[in-house]
Protein backbone atom coordinates (compact mmCIF):
# COMPACT_ATOMS: atom_id res chain seq x y z
CA UNK A 1 0.00 0.00 0.00
CA UNK A 2 1.08 3.57 -0.64
CA UNK A 3 0.37 6.35 1.82
CA UNK A 4 -2.40 8.74 0.80
CA UNK A 5 -0.08 11.78 0.80
CA UNK A 6 1.67 10.44 -2.29
CA UNK A 7 -1.40 11.42 -4.31
CA UNK A 8 -0.46 15.05 -3.62
CA UNK A 9 3.32 14.98 -3.34
CA UNK A 10 5.76 16.33 -0.76
CA UNK A 11 6.69 19.95 -0.17
CA UNK A 12 8.67 22.13 2.20
CA UNK A 13 7.50 25.48 3.59
CA UNK A 14 9.99 27.83 5.27
CA UNK A 15 8.57 30.82 7.15
CA UNK A 16 10.51 34.07 7.48
CA UNK A 17 8.56 36.05 10.10
CA UNK A 18 9.85 39.58 9.52
CA UNK A 19 8.46 42.52 7.56
CA UNK A 20 9.42 46.16 7.18
CA UNK A 21 5.87 47.14 8.19
CA UNK A 22 2.69 45.33 9.22
CA UNK A 23 -0.13 45.66 6.69
CA UNK A 24 -3.52 46.43 8.29
CA UNK A 25 -5.29 43.52 6.56
CA UNK A 26 -2.62 40.89 7.30
CA UNK A 27 -3.28 38.07 9.76
CA UNK A 28 -0.13 36.11 8.94
CA UNK A 29 2.59 35.60 11.54
CA UNK A 30 4.69 38.64 10.68
CA UNK A 31 6.68 40.99 12.90
CA UNK A 32 8.62 44.22 12.49
CA UNK A 33 12.16 44.03 13.86
CA UNK A 34 15.12 46.30 13.16
CA UNK A 35 17.77 43.93 14.51
CA UNK A 36 17.85 40.50 12.90
CA UNK A 37 20.84 38.19 13.19
CA UNK A 38 20.44 36.49 9.83
CA UNK A 39 23.23 34.00 10.47
CA UNK A 40 21.51 32.86 13.65
CA UNK A 41 18.32 32.35 11.64
CA UNK A 42 20.20 30.45 8.94
CA UNK A 43 21.69 28.12 11.56
CA UNK A 44 18.24 27.54 13.08
CA UNK A 45 16.75 26.68 9.69
CA UNK A 46 19.60 24.27 9.00
CA UNK A 47 19.02 22.52 12.34
CA UNK A 48 15.32 22.20 11.66
CA UNK A 49 15.88 20.97 8.12
CA UNK A 50 18.10 18.18 9.43
CA UNK A 51 15.46 17.23 11.98
CA UNK A 52 12.72 17.19 9.36
CA UNK A 53 14.84 15.24 6.88
CA UNK A 54 15.46 12.53 9.48
CA UNK A 55 11.69 12.01 9.73
CA UNK A 56 11.08 12.02 5.97
CA UNK A 57 14.20 10.23 4.81
CA UNK A 58 14.20 9.31 1.13
CA UNK A 59 11.10 11.26 0.12
CA UNK A 60 11.30 13.03 -3.21
CA UNK A 61 10.83 16.76 -2.64
CA UNK A 62 8.58 18.39 -5.25
CA UNK A 63 8.51 22.04 -4.14
CA UNK A 64 10.00 24.52 -1.69
CA UNK A 65 8.29 27.76 -0.68
CA UNK A 66 9.89 30.62 1.26
CA UNK A 67 6.93 32.53 2.73
CA UNK A 68 6.34 35.13 5.36
CA UNK A 69 6.55 37.80 6.44
CA UNK A 70 8.79 39.11 3.70
CA UNK A 71 11.44 36.51 2.84
CA UNK A 72 12.89 38.80 0.17
CA UNK A 73 14.42 40.63 3.16
CA UNK A 74 16.66 37.60 3.70
CA UNK A 75 20.23 37.93 2.49
CA UNK A 76 20.65 35.95 -0.75
CA UNK A 77 23.64 34.08 0.67
CA UNK A 78 21.46 32.89 3.57
CA UNK A 79 18.88 31.62 1.08
CA UNK A 80 21.68 29.91 -0.86
CA UNK A 81 22.91 28.10 2.26
CA UNK A 82 19.40 26.89 3.04
CA UNK A 83 18.80 25.66 -0.52
CA UNK A 84 22.19 23.90 -0.60
CA UNK A 85 21.26 22.06 2.59
CA UNK A 86 17.83 21.10 1.21
CA UNK A 87 19.37 19.55 -1.90
CA UNK A 88 21.76 17.51 0.25
CA UNK A 89 19.07 16.31 2.66
CA UNK A 90 16.38 15.13 0.20
CA UNK A 91 16.25 13.66 -3.29
CA UNK A 92 14.53 16.29 -5.39
CA UNK A 93 12.26 16.21 -8.41
CA UNK A 94 13.97 17.08 -11.69
CA UNK A 95 11.65 20.07 -11.99
CA UNK A 96 11.91 21.15 -8.34
CA UNK A 97 10.05 24.44 -7.90
CA UNK A 98 11.61 26.86 -5.38
CA UNK A 99 9.47 29.93 -4.77
CA UNK A 100 10.28 33.03 -2.77
CA UNK A 101 7.72 35.66 -1.79
CA UNK A 102 8.88 39.21 -2.43
CA UNK A 103 7.68 42.72 -1.81
CA UNK A 104 8.37 45.15 -4.63
CA UNK A 105 10.42 47.77 -2.78
CA UNK A 106 13.57 48.82 -4.59
CA UNK A 107 15.84 47.27 -1.95
CA UNK A 108 14.41 43.81 -2.51
CA UNK A 109 14.35 44.26 -6.29
CA UNK A 110 18.11 44.73 -6.29
CA UNK A 111 18.47 41.32 -4.69
CA UNK A 112 16.69 39.34 -7.41
CA UNK A 113 19.83 38.31 -9.28
CA UNK A 114 21.28 37.11 -5.99
CA UNK A 115 18.19 35.03 -5.27
CA UNK A 116 18.39 33.53 -8.75
CA UNK A 117 22.01 32.52 -8.16
CA UNK A 118 21.00 31.10 -4.78
CA UNK A 119 18.63 28.66 -6.50
CA UNK A 120 15.25 30.39 -6.42
CA UNK A 121 13.44 29.72 -9.70
CA UNK A 122 10.05 31.34 -9.05
CA UNK A 123 9.10 34.68 -7.49
CA UNK A 124 5.69 35.49 -6.00
CA UNK A 125 5.36 39.25 -5.65
CA UNK A 126 2.91 41.04 -3.37
CA UNK A 127 1.88 44.02 -5.50
CA UNK A 128 -1.75 44.12 -4.19
CA UNK A 129 -2.93 47.22 -6.12
CA UNK A 130 -1.97 49.25 -9.17
CA UNK A 131 -2.78 52.73 -7.91
CA UNK A 132 -1.07 54.76 -5.20
CA UNK A 133 -4.10 55.80 -3.11
CA UNK A 134 -5.21 52.19 -2.65
CA UNK A 135 -1.66 51.04 -1.92
CA UNK A 136 -1.46 53.64 0.82
CA UNK A 137 -4.86 52.61 2.18
CA UNK A 138 -3.69 48.99 2.27
CA UNK A 139 -0.63 50.00 4.25
CA UNK A 140 1.83 49.06 1.52
CA UNK A 141 5.20 50.82 1.67
CA UNK A 142 5.77 50.77 -2.11
CA UNK A 143 4.10 52.84 -4.80
CA UNK A 144 2.90 51.79 -8.23
CA UNK A 145 6.03 52.92 -10.02
CA UNK A 146 8.26 50.93 -7.65
CA UNK A 147 6.03 47.87 -8.06
CA UNK A 148 6.19 47.96 -11.85
CA UNK A 149 9.95 48.53 -11.81
CA UNK A 150 10.49 45.63 -9.42
CA UNK A 151 8.29 43.41 -11.56
CA UNK A 152 10.33 44.22 -14.68
CA UNK A 153 13.57 43.48 -12.81
CA UNK A 154 12.14 40.19 -11.55
CA UNK A 155 11.04 39.05 -14.98
CA UNK A 156 14.56 39.60 -16.37
CA UNK A 157 15.99 37.41 -13.60
CA UNK A 158 13.33 34.67 -13.49
CA UNK A 159 11.29 32.77 -16.05
CA UNK A 160 8.44 32.37 -13.57
CA UNK A 161 7.08 35.45 -11.77
CA UNK A 162 3.65 35.57 -10.17
CA UNK A 163 2.06 38.47 -8.38
CA UNK A 164 -0.89 39.08 -6.08
CA UNK A 165 -3.66 41.65 -6.28
CA UNK A 166 -6.39 42.35 -3.74
CA UNK A 167 -9.82 43.44 -4.97
CA UNK A 168 -13.05 44.35 -3.24
CA UNK A 169 -11.18 47.28 -1.76
CA UNK A 170 -12.76 50.33 -0.15
CA UNK A 171 -14.74 52.43 -2.65
CA UNK A 172 -13.58 50.29 -5.58
CA UNK A 173 -16.15 50.14 -8.37
CA UNK A 174 -16.69 47.28 -10.78
CA UNK A 175 -15.38 49.39 -13.68
CA UNK A 176 -12.28 50.32 -11.62
CA UNK A 177 -11.54 46.65 -11.04
CA UNK A 178 -12.18 45.73 -14.67
CA UNK A 179 -9.60 48.28 -15.87
CA UNK A 180 -7.05 47.39 -13.19
CA UNK A 181 -7.35 43.67 -13.86
CA UNK A 182 -6.83 44.14 -17.59
CA UNK A 183 -3.71 46.19 -16.86
CA UNK A 184 -2.43 43.47 -14.51
CA UNK A 185 -3.06 40.70 -17.02
CA UNK A 186 -1.25 42.64 -19.73
CA UNK A 187 1.82 42.48 -17.45
CA UNK A 188 1.43 38.92 -16.13
CA UNK A 189 3.79 36.22 -17.33
CA UNK A 190 2.10 32.92 -16.47
CA UNK A 191 0.44 33.15 -13.03
CA UNK A 192 -1.56 35.64 -10.99
CA UNK A 193 -3.31 35.40 -7.61
CA UNK A 194 -6.44 37.51 -7.14
CA UNK A 195 -7.88 37.72 -3.64
CA UNK A 196 -11.02 39.44 -2.44
CA UNK A 197 -10.22 41.58 0.59
CA UNK A 198 -11.27 39.77 3.74
CA UNK A 199 -11.51 41.43 7.14
CA UNK A 200 -9.86 39.23 9.75
CA UNK A 201 -10.21 39.52 13.50
CA UNK A 202 -7.04 40.64 15.23
CA UNK A 203 -5.90 42.85 12.34
CA UNK A 204 -5.95 46.65 12.19
CA UNK A 205 -8.69 46.43 9.55
CA UNK A 206 -10.63 44.06 11.80
CA UNK A 207 -10.43 46.50 14.68
CA UNK A 208 -11.58 49.41 12.49
CA UNK A 209 -14.42 47.36 11.01
CA UNK A 210 -15.72 46.36 14.45
CA UNK A 211 -16.19 50.03 15.43
CA UNK A 212 -17.67 51.05 12.09
CA UNK A 213 -14.66 52.91 10.77
CA UNK A 214 -13.86 50.78 7.73
CA UNK A 215 -16.29 52.17 5.20
CA UNK A 216 -16.79 51.69 1.50
CA UNK A 217 -16.46 47.91 1.39
CA UNK A 218 -18.48 46.17 -1.35
CA UNK A 219 -21.79 44.56 -0.52
CA UNK A 220 -22.48 40.91 -1.37
CA UNK A 221 -23.89 41.70 -4.82
CA UNK A 222 -20.90 43.81 -5.84
CA UNK A 223 -18.50 41.21 -4.45
CA UNK A 224 -20.20 38.54 -6.54
CA UNK A 225 -20.05 40.74 -9.64
CA UNK A 226 -16.34 41.38 -9.06
CA UNK A 227 -15.68 37.66 -8.78
CA UNK A 228 -17.63 36.98 -11.98
CA UNK A 229 -15.80 39.73 -13.88
CA UNK A 230 -12.49 38.34 -12.63
CA UNK A 231 -13.22 34.93 -14.14
CA UNK A 232 -14.49 36.43 -17.39
CA UNK A 233 -11.47 38.67 -18.01
CA UNK A 234 -8.89 36.11 -16.92
CA UNK A 235 -10.42 33.60 -19.35
CA UNK A 236 -10.13 36.19 -22.13
CA UNK A 237 -6.42 36.60 -21.37
CA UNK A 238 -5.73 32.84 -21.31
CA UNK A 239 -5.27 32.83 -17.51
CA UNK A 240 -8.19 30.72 -16.36
CA UNK A 241 -8.57 29.85 -12.71
CA UNK A 242 -7.28 26.50 -11.52
CA UNK A 243 -8.15 27.32 -7.90
CA UNK A 244 -10.63 29.76 -6.36
CA UNK A 245 -8.16 32.67 -6.27
CA UNK A 246 -5.35 31.50 -8.54
CA UNK A 247 -5.04 31.78 -12.31
CA UNK A 248 -2.36 30.44 -14.62
CA UNK A 249 -1.48 29.54 -18.15
CA UNK A 250 -1.43 25.81 -18.90
CA UNK A 251 1.42 24.13 -17.03
CA UNK A 252 2.26 27.19 -14.91
CA UNK A 253 0.25 26.36 -11.79
CA UNK A 254 2.03 26.77 -8.45
CA UNK A 255 3.34 23.28 -7.73
CA UNK A 256 3.81 24.04 -4.06
CA UNK A 257 0.25 25.20 -3.55
CA UNK A 258 -1.04 22.21 -5.51
CA UNK A 259 0.55 20.01 -2.85
CA UNK A 260 -1.70 21.70 -0.27
CA UNK A 261 -4.83 21.54 -2.38
CA UNK A 262 -4.21 17.96 -3.50
CA UNK A 263 -3.69 17.05 0.16
CA UNK A 264 -0.09 15.98 -0.02
CA UNK A 265 2.38 16.13 2.84
CA UNK A 266 4.44 19.20 3.63
CA UNK A 267 7.01 20.01 6.26
CA UNK A 268 6.56 23.42 7.88
CA UNK A 269 9.64 25.14 9.30
CA UNK A 270 9.84 28.54 10.98
CA UNK A 271 7.75 30.50 13.50
CA UNK A 272 4.05 29.70 13.18
CA UNK A 273 4.57 27.31 10.26
CA UNK A 274 2.02 24.51 9.88
CA UNK A 275 2.61 21.11 8.31
CA UNK A 276 1.05 17.78 7.49
CA UNK A 277 3.25 14.70 7.80
CA UNK A 278 2.34 11.05 7.36
CA UNK A 279 4.60 8.99 9.62
CA UNK A 280 4.09 5.29 10.36
CA UNK A 281 0.82 5.51 8.39
CA UNK A 282 -0.52 8.22 10.68
CA UNK A 283 -1.13 11.71 9.32
CA UNK A 284 -0.03 14.33 11.82
CA UNK A 285 -0.82 18.03 11.99
CA UNK A 286 2.21 20.06 13.01
CA UNK A 287 2.46 23.68 14.13
CA UNK A 288 5.53 25.62 15.22
CA UNK A 289 5.51 28.16 18.02
CA UNK A 290 4.75 31.56 16.53
CA UNK A 291 6.94 33.87 18.63
CA UNK A 292 10.14 34.34 16.59
CA UNK A 293 12.52 34.56 19.55
CA UNK A 294 10.97 31.55 21.25
CA UNK A 295 11.20 29.53 18.03
CA UNK A 296 14.80 30.59 17.45
CA UNK A 297 15.89 29.59 20.94
CA UNK A 298 13.92 26.33 20.85
CA UNK A 299 15.63 25.30 17.61
CA UNK A 300 18.80 24.49 19.54
CA UNK A 301 17.00 21.62 21.28
CA UNK A 302 14.67 20.70 18.41
CA UNK A 303 11.64 21.84 20.41
CA UNK A 304 10.14 24.34 17.97
CA UNK A 305 6.79 22.57 17.59
CA UNK A 306 3.67 22.44 19.68
CA UNK A 307 2.48 18.90 20.50
CA UNK A 308 1.45 17.19 17.30
CA UNK A 309 -2.11 16.12 16.59
CA UNK A 310 -2.89 12.73 15.06
CA UNK A 311 -5.62 13.34 12.51
CA UNK A 312 -8.58 10.95 12.56
CA UNK A 313 -9.92 9.48 9.33
CA UNK A 314 -12.82 11.95 9.50
CA UNK A 315 -10.42 14.86 9.97
CA UNK A 316 -8.36 13.79 6.97
CA UNK A 317 -11.38 13.28 4.75
CA UNK A 318 -12.76 16.70 5.72
CA UNK A 319 -9.45 18.42 5.03
CA UNK A 320 -9.13 16.64 1.70
CA UNK A 321 -12.62 17.75 0.71
CA UNK A 322 -12.15 21.37 1.83
CA UNK A 323 -8.81 21.71 0.06
CA UNK A 324 -9.58 19.68 -3.05
CA UNK A 325 -12.86 21.34 -3.95
CA UNK A 326 -11.05 24.67 -4.17
CA UNK A 327 -9.46 23.28 -7.33
CA UNK A 328 -11.23 23.38 -10.66
CA UNK A 329 -10.11 19.78 -11.23
CA UNK A 330 -12.06 18.69 -8.15
CA UNK A 331 -11.52 15.52 -6.12
CA UNK A 332 -11.57 11.76 -6.59
CA UNK A 333 -14.51 10.44 -4.59
CA UNK A 334 -12.80 7.07 -4.22
CA UNK A 335 -9.93 8.79 -2.45
CA UNK A 336 -12.43 10.49 -0.13
CA UNK A 337 -14.02 7.12 0.62
CA UNK A 338 -10.62 5.59 1.34
CA UNK A 339 -9.82 8.35 3.84
CA UNK A 340 -13.25 8.54 5.49
CA UNK A 341 -14.18 4.88 5.41
CA UNK A 342 -17.53 5.91 3.94
CA UNK A 343 -18.90 7.72 0.93
CA UNK A 344 -20.35 11.21 0.65
CA UNK A 345 -24.12 11.47 0.63
CA UNK A 346 -25.37 10.54 -2.84
CA UNK A 347 -28.59 12.40 -2.08
CA UNK A 348 -26.74 15.66 -1.33
CA UNK A 349 -24.54 15.31 -4.40
CA UNK A 350 -27.58 14.77 -6.59
CA UNK A 351 -29.42 17.74 -5.07
CA UNK A 352 -26.49 20.07 -5.68
CA UNK A 353 -25.99 18.70 -9.18
CA UNK A 354 -29.63 19.45 -9.94
CA UNK A 355 -29.22 23.12 -9.04
CA UNK A 356 -25.94 23.44 -10.95
CA UNK A 357 -23.55 23.83 -8.02
CA UNK A 358 -21.42 20.74 -8.63
CA UNK A 359 -20.84 18.13 -11.29
CA UNK A 360 -20.00 14.50 -10.71
CA UNK A 361 -18.76 12.13 -13.40
CA UNK A 362 -16.74 8.92 -13.14
CA UNK A 363 -16.12 9.45 -9.41
CA UNK A 364 -14.74 12.94 -10.02
CA UNK A 365 -16.52 15.65 -8.02
CA UNK A 366 -16.09 19.23 -9.21
CA UNK A 367 -17.54 22.58 -8.21
CA UNK A 368 -19.08 24.49 -11.11
CA UNK A 369 -18.37 28.12 -11.97
CA UNK A 370 -21.69 29.01 -10.35
CA UNK A 371 -20.85 26.90 -7.31
CA UNK A 372 -17.50 28.56 -6.65
CA UNK A 373 -19.35 31.73 -5.71
CA UNK A 374 -20.90 29.87 -2.75
CA UNK A 375 -18.13 27.34 -2.11
CA UNK A 376 -18.30 27.61 1.69
CA UNK A 377 -21.99 26.77 1.65
CA UNK A 378 -21.34 23.73 -0.56
CA UNK A 379 -18.61 22.49 1.76
CA UNK A 380 -20.82 22.99 4.82
CA UNK A 381 -23.61 20.98 3.21
CA UNK A 382 -21.36 18.11 2.13
CA UNK A 383 -19.64 17.92 5.52
CA UNK A 384 -22.88 17.85 7.50
CA UNK A 385 -24.22 14.39 8.27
Amino acid sequence: MTDDWQNGGFGLYIHWPFCEAKCPYCDFNSHVSRNIDQHAWRDAYLRELERGAAETKGRVLNAVFFGGGTPSLMDPEIVADVIDAIRKLWPTANDLEITLEANPGSVEAGRFNGFNQAGINRISMGIQALNDPDLKRLGRIHNTSEALTAFEIARTAFDRVSFDLIYGRQNQSLSDWRLELKQALSLAIDHISLYQLTIEQGTAFGDRYSIGKLRGLPDDDLSADMYAVTQEICDQFGMSSYEVSNHARDGAQSRHNLIYWRYGDYLGIGPGAHGRLTLNRQRQATECYSNPQRWLEASHAGLTEKPREILSSDDQASEFLMMGLRLKEGIDLKRYESLAGRSLSTKKITQMEDIGMISCESANLQVTAKGFMVLNAILAELLTD
